[in-house]
């Protein structure tokens, strides 16, 4: 597996990789700030997988393009590939909901996060990662799970709860809270907040740090640290997404 076998494959997904091994990932939609669709839905966890099998990976920066990490979820792709396929959508939605966070806690180099805005949709995500960075106007919402009346049990559930607990994390995902970057900070759910300018370049000038150690060791670091959630994905994933897509399923027919 080499950088070229994936470097092109993902529309959504601009990828770079420096001389020291550091794996840049931005999510963008046209160039332009990213928006949730299901091409991506299913291509992040295939795009995990082509990581692992690339050992001249070292560390993985992930963010997003522009003021924003997330700027909204594409319904209307959503909703044409729902009137193209039907119930068969929704079993590929709970297939690849399940690999893109198994893979994603599954990748076997640390992964550094940089929340350059709001996030709308999948929070969870850049949330996994070793180390947060997020830019001082980051926010975090949560606008396409229950207040649409489905659970918000892809991940969100088992994310927010163990960051910033149970009953904070049950008035974020029920009560359409939005929870800004110093609450997030203070919550323990991001490590540092920096002026967005400055945010790419922290996260680079940390992996740059963690490159100069040999791959064996940022590959048993990433196991041990990442343990906990390697767990919890196991443990409670597959239930969540059964709970959530049967909303969805019950939704798609009533409408």
């Amino acid at each position: 597996m080499s950088l070229k076998d994936y470097v092109d494959r993902y529309p959504t997904v601009h990828i770079e990789r420096d001389e020291t091994g550091v794996l840049l990932l931005r999510l963008h939609k046209e160039g332009g700030p990213f928006l949730w669709d299901e091409r991506t839905h299913h291509d992040l966890g295939e795009l995990f997988e082509y990581i692992n099998g690339d050992y001249e990976n070292k560390v993985v920066v992930l963010t997003g393009t522009g003021d924003s990490y997330t700027s909204a979820v594409d319904i209307d792709d959503f909703m044409r590939q729902a009137q193209e396929d039907g119930p068969n959508l929704t079993m590929r939605l709970f297939r690849d909901g399940s690999r893109l966070l198994r893979n994603f806690v599954g990748l076997e180099i640390p992964v550094i996060s940089a929340i350059n805005g709001p996030v709308v949709s999948h929070s969870e995500l850049p949330l996994l990662a070793d180390v947060v960075l997020a830019a001082d106007t980051t926010e975090f919402s949560d606008g396409t799970h229950f207040v649409q009346g489905i659970p918000p049990s892809d991940g969100m559930q088992i994310v927010w709860s163990q960051l910033i607990g149970i009953n904070r994390a049950r008035y974020f995902l029920m009560a359409g809270q939005t929870i800004t970057v110093a609450q997030a900070l203070e919550w323990g759910a991001v490590n540092e907040v920096l002026p967005l300018p400055d945010l790419l370049p922290r996260a680079m000038e940390i992996a740059h740090q963690w490159t100069k150690f040999p791959l064996w060791s940022l590959m048993n670091t990433r196991a041990v640290m990442n343990q906990p959630w390697r767990r919890a994905m196991a443990e409670d994933l597959h239930a969540g997404l059964a709970y959530e897509h049967m909303a969805t399923i019950a939704t798609m027919s009533k409408n």
